[in-house]
């Protein structure tokens, strides 16, 4: 399994964006995932994670702004950022198992 993450960039407070996690050697509709972040500093924390079924669980501070979801067309598992806040800068990761797609960076501008 690989993992290819991508879709991040510099946004101002208040903004979105989407990060899309795109799956190879597997279907994404099978399995569970994840997606973490990590911040200068501090260490990697977990966001949010869905579940083969689709049921999904969120980090506290990011519930009602962020949604993951999946992509069965693009075998990939989405990541919709919304009114994003300078404490949510950091490098996020997606992840299925053992296994963790190159980080990429998204930066909230005050």
């Amino acid at each position: 399994v690989q993992l290819q993450a991508s879709g991040g960039g510099l946004v101002q407070a208040g903004g979105s964006l989407r990060l899309a996690c795109v799956v190879s050697g597997i279907t994404v509709s099978r399995g569970t995932y994840a997606w973490y972040r990590q911040a200068p500093g501090r260490q990697r924390e977990l966001v949010a994670g869905i579940t083969h079924g689709g049921i999904t669980n969120y980090l506290d501070s990011v519930k009602g702004r962020f949604t993951i979801s999946k992509d069965n067309a693009q075998n990939s598992v989405l990541w919709q950022m919304n009114d994003l806040k300078p404490e949510d800068q950091a490098l996020y990761f997606c992840q299925y198992r053992s296994t963790w797609g190159r980080g990429t960076q998204v930066t909230v501008s005050s």
